[in-house]
């Protein structure tokens, strides 16, 4: 399973890049590859987070960050899709991207974290952070691509630093707290990238916006 999920990888960025090059396939096929990655990404951190909830301890709730902690929080970003509709497509692929190049850290973090967290599922959670970093990498590289024919709007990055150390905590409460914070950090931005390509998409095919 594993190993066909890494060759679907691969076959999605020589398919980019060999389709990139020759202009055998419009951007608007391009973007729908891309969104179709972003869904996955998104459903991962999804499931990620169910899975964690699972056995997450009710009074962990009350002593997790607020949202705004996140360390993405400062990117200023549509907050919806009637407000996303109105965002340039070089700017919404410059969010993307600069949201993708935010969390090469933080998820190299949950990865190592995984390895060792106090969870029943942590094999299944250490499994899907993998699967997520695999994911992230294939559709950076591949937006990395579609932004050189977008203009120089489009490959700006803004650089979204972590800075919440490499420690997730030493007891087992304090690790599951962190962790956790950091994975709705994740299924946020993620959301957000998935909104952003599948807007892209949509206008690269030329629908109506309320179609999108």
């Amino acid at each position: 399973m594993a190993q066909r999920k890494t060759s679907g990888s691969k076959l999605f960025m020589t398919v980019l890049c060999v389709v990139t090059m020759c202009r055998a396939v419009p951007i608007s096929d391009l973007l729908e590859r891309a969104s179709q990655h972003s869904d996955k990404l998104h459903s991962l951190s999804t499931m990620l987070t169910q899975e964690l909830d699972s056995h997450f301890p009710p009074f962990g709730r009350v002593s997790m960050p607020r949202p705004s902690m996140c360390h993405t929080s400062a990117l200023q970003t549509p907050i919806d899709k009637e407000r996303a509709l109105q965002v340039p497509e070089s700017d919404l692929l410059s969010l993307a991207r600069s949201l993708l190049q935010a969390w090469s850290d933080p998820l190299v973090i949950l990865s190592s974290s995984a390895n060792s967290l106090p969870h029943p599922a942590q094999s299944s959670i250490s499994n899907k952070i993998q699967e997520i970093q695999e994911y992230s990498q294939n559709l950076k590289d591949g937006l990395d691509i579609l932004s050189s024919k977008m203009g120089p709007a489009a490959q700006t990055i803004t650089s979204l630093p972590y800075r919440g150390g490499t420690d997730l905590g030493q007891d087992r409460i304090t690790k599951l707290i962190n962790f956790n914070f950091l994975l709705s950090c994740l299924r946020r931005d993620s959301h957000k990238i998935d909104s952003f390509l599948k807007v892209l998409r949509c206008r690269a095919a030329r629908m109506q916006p309320e179609m999108c």
